[in-house]
């Protein structure tokens, strides 16, 4: 017999509005949305708790963090992918796109190959029913690298490719526009001294020179040949965004201007930024505040970046400052399922997958009181 389960009695986040109401559950789809405050035989009485869609998770180096917790640690996979997927499972987070890096650079000592073997192996676990939420791939495509191209070719549609980001990181430009801001950052996570630096510096740029304008043109295509979505990653300028459009990207993220996120809406493009700018009130390289283009109508979608506690959080921040929770919730649940394509989640509507989070508010901040991943409680 297939379970059911009903969720009554609560504040349901639907896409525009919130109301009192219940959600009933069957196996692993939501087969009924109803308003009222009735508690039926054998409901879940929430007690007018907040039941949303589970969150939708586009962009995090989370798991980065697992399989190397400190510099030149590498620690198990299969255990570090299992602690990242209960970690996101315990922030409310159903749907994540695990950020990868390719683009190695065999040349020097930082930025080796990893995601092929990662992602096979994350796969194995996901075909053991190991996992507590859905899995897909985003491939962060480093144009300024030695062996993109090539690290492109191992992936194919069979993958869960469902992002592929073009990544600069060429310093001067982007996200460190500012050198002071890369040279603080460098030196305090690599601990790298004045000459390392300055050869970081060299190196970079001599192989954006070299290789740069063939990397995007072959990302272009590598993420057409996945069937995935293709996105940008901080752009700067009106310039810029204009050279995404071209490309086709619906997706921006982490702009770091106004001018830059203005001209994204201008081109139909989706603007993503980071819940800890958010939270924190500014972004850690100096860049414009999400907060700002908030305020401006320029921001459509959170992402936790580098802290998962930190999306739910800064979605429910953002509903206080618009004034409208159901707002502030679309940034992490329907607008990033429907970023991707993804149109079986994101919403509270009969049909959809049974993802859900249960949460109050304690001095402003969510307490999650339940994470279901289709229809299966695993928080």
């Amino acid at each position: 017999m297939t379970e059911e389960m009903i969720l009554a009695n609560a504040t349901l986040v639907l896409p525009h509005e919130t109301v009192t109401g219940s959600v009933r559950i069957t196996g692993e789809t939501i087969t009924d949305v109803a308003t009222g405050a009735a508690v039926p035989a054998r409901a879940i009485d929430c007690n007018g708790d907040y039941v949303c869609p589970g969150l939708v998770e586009l962009h995090t180096d989370n798991l980065e963090r697992h399989i190397q917790p400190r510099p030149k640690v590498d620690w198990p996979h299969a255990a570090a992918i299992l602690a990242h997927d209960a970690e996101l499972a315990s922030t409310g987070i159903t749907t994540v796109f695990d950020a990868m890096r390719i683009g190695s650079i065999p040349s020097g000592s930082r930025y080796k190959k990893y995601a092929r073997n990662l992602s096979r192996e994350l796969w194995q676990l996901r075909e053991q029913d190991a996992l507590k939420i859905s899995h897909f791939l985003h491939l962060r495509a480093e144009v300024c690298s030695e062996t993109l191209v090539d690290e492109l070719d191992e992936f194919g549609p069979e993958d869960r490719v469902g992002l592929v980001s073009l990544m600069d990181h060429t310093p001067g430009q982007r996200q460190f526009r500012d050198m002071s801001q890369l040279e603080a950052y460098m030196k305090g996570k690599h601990s790298m001294n004045d000459d390392e630096f300055l050869q970081h510096i060299a190196q970079l740029r001599a192989l954006r020179d070299k290789n740069g304008d063939r990397h995007e043109v072959e990302t272009v295509k590598a993420a057409k040949r996945f069937g995935a979505m293709l996105a940008s990653h901080d752009d700067t300028t009106d310039e810029q965004v204009r050279v995404s459009a071209g490309h086709g990207i619906k997706l921006a993220e982490f702009p770091t201007t106004v001018e830059a996120a203005r001209a994204c809406h201008d081109h139909g493009i989706k603007v993503m930024m980071g819940a800890p700018n958010v939270i924190r009130g500014g972004s850690h390289s100096g860049n414009v505040a999400a907060q700002e283009l908030a305020d401006l109508g320029h921001l459509d979608i959170l992402s936790s970046d580098y802290v998962p506690a930190a999306l739910l959080l800064s979605a429910v921040r953002l509903g206080d400052i618009w004034g409208d929770m159901a707002r502030g919730l679309r940034t992490v649940t329907q607008t990033p399922a429907q970023a991707v394509g993804l149109e079986d989640r994101g919403a509270l509507r009969a049909g959809a997958r049974a993802d859900m989070i249960r949460f109050s508010l304690r001095h402003g901040a969510p307490a999650l009181n339940g994470v279901w991943s289709r229809g299966r409680r695993v928080a």
